[in-house]
């Protein structure tokens, strides 16, 4: 079944003939070359334009690897440009290309062209593209399947498809395979055969043990709030490891770079500022995660989270965890500080959501404990408690929305009931 990832389309869409180098980055295996070589361009195609005028080029095929020197792309892209007419130039897996920099900057130069290309290290792309061109180079990032592209391949409810979307994740692939045994052989292959070979192998790294213990280190607190000097603790009383703290954070900074996970930092909500560490770190894909770990630790609830923080940066909002401090009086009469926590503070433009994922509120209590954080929050931005739980939307006296995950993960307008 085709699965039809309209969001990134569009963005794609929106983007055409802006003189700027569309730039689409993600993990590995995630479907940028679908996303552009399938999608976009049967779109073009759609709309007229003729084949000779896409240019198309994967630089990760063995023989176009002549293409990966600069004069030469350059020589192949001129050779294909007939006439004055508009052509689209898509390039598959940039990273590949020496001096691609250079190769794109020279490309802008055409007036006739719409650039158009992949990668799959942010540190060479979304970073350097920004220092490189100068706001020259226009983002666009794919995340793996979401549940509600997950669902339109699954051959089954909403429930069996939330339980195979937690355990197994978005990777598009992953989606097709018939058996739990293929599955969760390919996802833990590709982890340490593509994912980490790749870290491994870029970055000059030697010790590989100590970033596969940090790996399992990551893997296991995803949801909970930790810093490179716990993580530093961990190793040495744990692990009984003498890494630093500077190749902890740097190898933290190789696996973002990568895409294999992100992080969100701390905002004082009422403060309105950032906090700086501990923050939270989650993973680009819930499958690779699971996978990393053998399958075990896959805290449903946990996961859960991972996935709503994905969801909403894939709305295109900057997700930061809240704290809210709380002065209250202990039954001694003494008055002491809490740090209470929303889970996500959403941003983008002028729209700010504060999002609780609850997993379950069996009772009362557990409501009251849940939405503590949000009911201290005194601005009119929207409140939302999310649950597993089947209900229907519904607002409290306090003004919070409480939902259920299935109804905010396949509406995509969902923030807005």
């Amino acid at each position: 079944m085709k699965i039809q990832r309209n969001i990134y389309l569009e963005a794609l869409k929106a983007r055409m003939h802006n003189s700027l180098i569309k730039v689409v980055t993600g993990i590995r295996r995630c479907g940028k070359s679908y996303l552009l070589f399938k999608l976009f361009y049967d779109w073009l195609r759609k709309i007229g334009v003729s084949e000779d005028h896409i240019i198309r080029i994967e630089l990760d095929r063995r023989e176009n690897a002549s293409l990966r020197e600069p004069d030469s792309i350059l020589e192949y892209i001129k050779s294909m440009m007939h006439d004055d007419g508009e052509y689209y130039i898509l390039l598959d897996e940039i990273q590949m290309l020496r001096s691609f920099e250079e190769v794109l900057n020279s490309l802008l130069h055409y007036k006739n062209v719409d650039v158009y290309v992949t990668g799959s290290n942010s540190r060479f792309l979304s970073k350097d593209v920004i220092t490189e061109f100068r706001g020259r180079g226009d983002e666009v990032h794919l995340f793996p399947l979401s549940f509600s592209e997950f669902m339109q391949a699954y051959d089954g409810d909403v429930y069996h498809g939330w339980a195979e979307y937690t355990l197994y994740g978005g990777l598009p692939l992953v989606s097709t395979m018939p058996t739990d045994g293929q599955k969760a052989s390919y996802l833990t292959h590709l982890f340490s055969e593509v994912y980490l070979k790749d870290i491994i192998d870029r970055n000059g790294i030697e010790k590989t043990q100590e970033l596969d213990d940090l790996l399992n280190v990551l893997s296991s607190s995803v949801g909970s709030l930790t810093n490179v000097s716990r993580i530093h603790s961990t190793f040495e009383s744990v692990l009984h490891s003498k890494i630093s703290q500077n190749t902890i954070r740097q190898y933290i900074e190789y696996l973002e770079d990568a895409f294999v996970i992100s992080s969100a930092n701390r905002y004082d909500v009422k403060g309105r500022r950032y906090i700086g560490s501990p923050l939270k770190y989650y993973f680009e894909d819930v499958g690779l995660r699971n996978a990393r770990i053998g399958f075990r630790q896959t805290e449903e609830n946990h996961i859960m989270e991972n996935i709503l923080y994905n969801e909403l940066r894939l709305r295109g909002f900057s997700v930061d965890v809240g704290m809210v401090e709380e002065r209250s009086k202990t039954s001694e009469g003494v008055f002491e500080k809490r740090k209470l926590e929303v889970d996500f503070v959403a941003n983008l433009g002028s729209r700010r959501y504060y999002i609780q994922s609850a997993f379950s509120i069996p009772s009362e209590e557990k409501r009251k404990q849940e939405i503590a954080s949000l009911v201290r929050i005194n601005d009119s931005f929207k409140k939302i408690v999310i649950v597993k739980d089947v209900v229907k939307p519904a607002m409290d006296d306090n003004g919070i929305m409480t939902m259920n995950v299935y109804d905010f993960l396949l509406d995509e307008r969902s923030l807005e009931l």
